[in-house]
């Protein structure tokens, strides 16, 4: 009969697993920086729109102020609880979040090309309304019926 042995070594699986961590290392503080800049971006649209800038620190609090800046009702924060139903869940979601986009984009007086920024790059085009020359000009529906 044939035996045969195997050697089995274990430092490939040690390399595998550093360079995996490394990765994982580098990412994180790559979603760390953004999500930092995020939070300073919205902090001083915060400001812009006349609200106490440490409200955006805090997480479910940010969202409710942040769709009354655009003019939407803070009960449709109830809508991501929909996630939960697999495919309805996520097109409902998706929906609210260009709704958000588009009426705080309004709210900012930019139009629907920013929207679309606000939603595809969310940091990058929170960071311009905060720092940038965008005024607030009130909720959408406040300001059309000015």
């Amino acid at each position: 009969m044939y035996n045969q042995s195997y050697y089995y070594s274990s430092s490939a699986d040690t390399e595998l697993l550093a360079a995996a961590g490394g990765i994982l290392a580098v990412y994180s503080v790559i979603i760390l920086a953004i999500a930092v800049v995020e939070l300073v971006g919205m902090w001083k649209m915060f400001t812009k729109a006349g609200e106490a800038g440490w409200k955006c620190l805090i997480p479910i609090y940010n969202l409710v102020i942040l769709f009354k800046i655009a003019g939407l009702s803070p009960w449709l924060i109830l809508c991501y609880l929909l996630t939960f139903i697999p495919v309805v869940g996520w097109l409902v979601m998706l929906g609210l979040q260009i709704y958000l986009a588009i009426n705080l984009s309004k709210a900012f007086g930019m139009g629907n090309g920013f929207a679309a920024g606000l939603f595809f790059l969310q940091p990058i085009f929170i960071c311009i309304l905060g720092f940038g020359k965008a005024e607030y000009k009130g909720a959408p529906a406040t300001a059309e019926a000015e």
